[in-house]
């Protein structure tokens, strides 16, 4: 199930990368269903809120009608930064699935460790790797583009 869901973060990712940002998508998934969707605008909209976890959680919460998102899980192609893991936290999002990491900015294990710091309120559980290469090989060939 977490590789189906994954591939819907990715069809979000495409999104992104079709429009020249960062490709990073992701999905907020609630007894099965997609409840929450986001991909990088943050250049297109010129907010530098606009990453694809916060669309995500402004579309589920919309959707849920509350910000509290118990009993979600977000599937996310590159592992939040700490903006987006303090909104995850905020938000009481149980799981967190992550196609890749990234080791400069990564607020979910890399760099720091948010999501599951003891001393904030909740803490998520989190899964690396789903489609790792994947999430990771679309990264690579925007910038590689990006830089011919």
């Amino acid at each position: 199930m977490d590789e189906f869901f994954m591939k819907e973060a990715l069809n979000e990712a495409y999104k992104a990368y079709k429009i020249k940002e960062v490709p990073v998508g992701a999905v907020i998934v609630r007894n099965g269903e997609i409840v929450g969707r986001g991909f990088n605008q943050k250049e297109t909209m010129k907010d530098a809120t606009l990453h694809a976890e916060i669309s995500a959680i402004k579309d589920a919460c919309s959707n849920l009608g509350g910000w509290r998102l118990p009993g979600c899980t977000m599937y996310v192609t590159l592992e939040p930064c700490s903006m987006c893991a303090g909104a995850l936290v905020n938000a009481r999002v149980e799981r967190l699935v992550i196609g890749a990491s990234d080791p400069k900015t990564g607020a979910c294990g890399s760099v720091l460790n948010i999501v599951q710091e003891q001393k904030l309120n909740h803490q998520i559980d989190v899964q690396f790797g789903v489609l790792g290469k994947d999430c990771s090989d679309i990264i690579k060939t925007f910038f590689a583009e990006l830089r011919n």
